[in-house]
């Protein structure tokens, strides 16, 4: 046999061979077929569910380990989610006649929830191109003076205020941008220049809290909150109501710790190189004053859904219809959205309708000992669940496994666990990996893993217990 031969007969040589450049992908998916179909297919283990409830915790336990395992990406296990269903449980609905039956399944990429998240998607879009958000930033953090702990204040207000409204991977991008003159001015050994970068991922994470349309894991949780009680809605006013206070209570602790943990060696910084005009070629001047006539139109209706009656997803294409005519974003533009979270967040929005509609929530936690565990204790270990595994994997995977699991541990109950899980999802940024605003500041090279430690910990214990707290007042 000639070497070529031997190379190709070898699992190395074959893959190489197609052009399969990682093995570890195809044995991670592997792995996690093979546990799916054993966790399934086990007669005393799973002898008690139903033909269509055994199917979704196929789908239940490969997904989960897709998402843990980063076998494929992300929002792809959001797409074999939906494949599934059609696939396993596209006949069950209608009977094996129904050619629509399917159908159920595939609309779900049309979810109210998916738009909202469009037409932020949208507005943070022309807010780039027409350098608003820019602008903004500038202003904002060149009134806050040039005391470090105002400065670290003002940045984090405005990462936080602007991640509510817009992707936080983009938001951190932004300002991280135009911290680049103040860090530039700042000793690479000054500790102040980590608790400036620092504060700004944990600002993002935060922000994205306290907004309906700020993280994915927020909308996953109204969706499956709605389903039970479509006449309670929660909408953009109400989340913020609630989510808020958590979000600035946890910001605000965040800033006297980092203030503490890492202060500057001057009393004053240098910040003329901010104030200085945009450079390059700008917007012109009608593009701004649309896109801030959009944005706070379409803030304004978001906030004001229980008095006009418009729900904020149809709110949302003021932004995409407003945006788009005008000419403000190109066909370029929308092709360049993130479309792969809205197909996340649409296939996390399937996982949990499915795993309730066939009864496998109920079974899932029918074996657990609940009856010995109050309310408040079910809710906290969920929550704290949700941070370690959100510190692990993406916080809207983890989402997608625990609310469906969490509702069916409190029937009756469900918004008091459900919104604190959506709430802890934000809170982990442990690691750099964690979170992309936590591997952003960290591609800069000052902080360490211990930075991310240190204020993780702190946060990711004390946000379940506020959240729990919080949502348990409004809900009593």
């Amino acid at each position: 046999m000639s070497g070529t031969a031997q190379r190709k007969s070898s699992p190395e040589g074959l893959l190489g061979y197609l052009g399969i450049s990682s093995s570890r992908q195809i044995v991670a998916f592997a792995t996690c077929l093979g546990i799916a179909l054993a966790v399934t297919l086990v007669p005393t283990f799973t002898g008690a569910l139903e033909p269509p409830a055994r199917r979704a915790l196929f789908i239940l336990v490969l997904a989960a380990g897709l998402w843990c395992t980063e076998a494929i990406p992300a929002f792809a296990v959001g797409l074999l989610i939906i494949g599934l269903q059609i696939g396993l449980l596209g006949t069950e609905r209608g009977g094996a006649q129904d050619s629509e039956a399917w159908t159920a399944y595939v609309a779900i990429i049309g979810h109210p929830l998916v738009w909202l998240f469009f037409g932020g998607f949208v507005l943070a879009a022309g807010m780039s191109k027409s350098q608003l958000d820019r602008r903004l930033v500038k202003r904002l953090i060149a009134r806050v003076g040039t005391r470090p702990g105002a400065l670290l204040a003002g940045v984090m207000g405005v990462t936080f205020v602007l991640s509510m409204f817009m992707s936080n991977t983009a938001t951190t991008a932004m300002i991280v941008a135009m911290l680049a003159p103040v860090l530039a001015s700042v000793d690479r050994d000054d500790p102040f220049g980590r608790g400036l970068l620092l504060g700004t991922a944990v600002a993002a994470n935060v922000g994205g809290m306290a907004s309906l349309i700020g993280t994915p894991p927020n909308a996953i949780a109204v969706s499956a909150l709605a389903k039970l009680s479509p006449s309670v809605p929660i909408d953009f006013l109400h989340w913020i109501m609630i989510a808020g206070p958590v979000a600035v209570a946890v910001a605000l602790l965040a800033w006297v710790t980092i203030r503490r943990c890492y202060p500057a060696r001057v009393a004053n910084l240098d910040l003329e190189a901010v104030t200085r005009p945009l450079s390059g070629e700008l917007a012109p001047k009608w593009q701004t004053l649309v896109v801030g006539f959009t944005l706070l139109l379409t803030v304004s209706l978001w906030m004001t859904s229980q008095w006009h009656g418009i729900p904020a997803a149809a709110v949302s294409f003021v932004p995409i219809v407003l945006l788009t005519t005008t000419g403000i974003l190109d066909a370029g533009d929308i092709r360049g959205l993130n479309y792969d979270v809205l197909f996340l967040l649409a296939g996390g929005m399937a996982l949990g309708e499915v795993v309730v509609n066939t009864g496998l929530s109920t079974w899932l936690v029918s074996g657990v000992p609940l009856d010995a565990l109050a309310l408040t204790a079910v809710i906290l270990i969920v929550g704290y669940l949700t941070v370690l595994l959100s510190n692990l994997m993406s916080n809207t995977a983890a989402t997608n496994v625990l609310i469906p699991l969490g509702i069916a541990m409190a029937a009756g109950s469900e918004p008091r666990i459900a919104l604190p899980i959506a709430m802890s999802a934000s809170a982990a940024m442990c690691l750099p990996v964690a979170t992309p605003p936590n591997a952003m500041v960290y591609a800069d090279g000052r902080l360490r893993i211990k930075d991310f430690v240190g204020v993780g910990l702190l946060i990711g214990v004390v946000t379940p217990a506020l959240a729990a707290t919080i949502v348990g007042l409004w809900f009593a």
